[in-house]
Parts: C-alpha cells; structure tokens; sequence
C-alpha cells in the first residue's frame, strides 16, 4: 500500500487531539494522586501546603496508624471478602438465572414477566416493609441478610438477558439435540460464550457490595459482623467530631483530614487491584449487553 501523505493540517489535528487527551487524562488523574500522596504528609505540613501537591510532605504513616488502631478494622475487612466472594457469587448465579429464562422465545406470559421486572425496577417495594420481612426471616445481624435479599439487580439482569440473546440460537439448538438440558446449556454453552459481560456483572455487583454501607448498618447490631465500609464510616465521622470538639483547633481539623485521605485509600486500592483483571472485558461486555433490546 501507497504511503498517504499527510497534511499539515491533519498533523496539528492529531497534535493537538494528543495534547487535549493528557491534559485531560492528567486532570481525572490528579485527584487520585492528591489523595493518596496527602494520605503519607506529614498532618501539619499538609496544613501549612498551599497549591498543587505531587510528593508527599515528610513521609509518614500516621494517618494509616491511625484508622488501622480501630479494633474491627481486621474484621471489617474479613467480612468484606466474605461478602464479596460469597455474595458477588451468589448474586451472578441468580442474575444469570433470571436472565437466562428472560432470554428464552418460548416462554410462556414472558412479557408479564419483563413487565414485573421492569415495574419492580422503578417502583420496589418500600423500607420498612422490606426491613419486617428480613427481622421474620431472621436474616438481621446476619451478613446473610446482606446477599440473600439483594440477590438479583433487575437492571443487571436486563444487560445479561440482552447478552444472553446475542448468542447465536444454533448453537442451543445443537446441544438440546444432543440431549442437554437447560442447565447444561446454560453453564457449558451460555457461560463460556459470555466472559466479557459476566466479568461485567462481576464488576458491578463487586463495587456494590464493597461500597455498601447502609444496610449493614441497620440489620447488624454485632460490631464483629459489620463490613469495612461501615468501619471506615465510623472513623471518618469520629474523626471530624473530635475536631469539632475541639474548638475548630488546627490540629484536630488537620488530623480529620488526614484520617479522611487515608480512608479513602484503604477502601478503594482493594477494589482497584481487581479492576485490571477484568478491564480487558469491560468494555466489550458492556456493549454486548447494549446493542440489542
């Protein structure tokens, strides 16, 4: 193939289309950074620091000292992984359950079905209902109560359901010759062909379950059984009541945010060491369950 020469004109288009992109990328980067490298400065160098910030200020780990002396902080992460492991699976095994039905042409009163599903979507049941159902089936202080209620998200079950449907109807059609039966297809054809966007709903069920606080904190009563999320919301608010007590002192306003930084670093690097094991998919997974209604 002939070289096409470019012109100048596409050149400074390229050039600066390069330029604009860092900048950008730096600007959504900086933030990140900031918080991280302010979680090990020094607390009064960091008070005293005016402008941007790109190394820490008297390297310390104070701040970490600080949120790691809470007793349940081990705890908190132990039940997390709990969580996460047991609960992300259980809720992709329903999900995809849910989906896989929703996906089928031979359903009978399939779109009463999709009608409940999206109804429930929009207008789900309200809390206290909600809460009385998992006190009688005594699923409160139980971390249980946080998986087993919150099984299935309608609107990632209708992005599997929508992935499910773009696998070719042959290849089904062949294994139930063969005498498969739903379940097998399922778990030997559908699975397989569907890594992108279960590695997806993987994603979006872990972020959930990491970041969930507000539940834990209303069915746990047990400090042992409570999620890092809550632990961590706990020292942040500790933290900014001793520096309100303080008298709006310098040194308990510049502690506050300390611990604050640091918190923020212990609850998202744990999550973020997984992203990149499941980047390669996000993005194809996602227009899978996008493309067809």
């Amino acid at each position: 193939m002939d070289h096409i020469k470019r012109t100048k004109g596409e050149i400074a288009f390229d050039i600066f289309n390069y330029v604009f992109l860092i900048i950008v990328t730096l600007g959504a980067l900086y933030p990140v950074w900031f918080v991280v490298v302010s979680s090990f400065s020094d607390i009064m160098a960091l008070t005293r620091h005016e402008g941007l910030l790109f190394w820490p200020l008297g390297f310390t780990l104070d701040a970490y000292r600080h949120v790691f002396r809470n007793p349940n902080i081990i705890s908190g992460y132990r039940n997390t992984m709990f969580l996460m492991v047991f609960g992300v699976s259980w809720q992709l095994l329903m999900t995809a359950l849910g989906a896989f039905f929703l996906s089928r042409k031979d359903v009978m009163w399939k779109n009463l079905f999709m009608f409940i599903v999206v109804f429930q979507m929009f207008f789900g049941g309200g809390m206290i209902p909600f809460f009385l159902l998992l006190r009688d089936l005594n699923l409160t202080n139980s971390l249980w109560g946080l998986i087993f209620p919150f099984s299935i998200s309608t609107f990632n079950m209708i992005i599997l359901r929508t992935g499910f449907q773009a696998i070719p109807d042959s290849l089904e059609e062949s294994a139930y010759l063969d005498g498969a039966g739903h379940l097998r297809v399922l778990f030997q054809i559908i699975f397989p062909l569907s890594k992108a966007i279960l590695a997806v709903m993987v994603l979006f069920y872990g972020v959930s379950m990491w970041n969930s606080w507000f539940w834990a904190s209303i069915l746990i009563r047990s400090r042992e059984m409570l999620p890092l999320s809550v632990i961590l919301r706990e020292i942040l608010i500790t933290a900014g009541a001793a520096a309100g007590a303080g008298g709006g002192g310098d040194d308990a306003e510049a502690i506050a945010r300390s611990v604050r930084f640091a918190s923020i670093v212990v609850a998202t690097v744990p999550i973020l060491m997984i992203y990149p094991f499941l980047q390669k998919h996000f993005a194809r997974g996602v227009l899978i369950g996008g493309v067809k209604g």
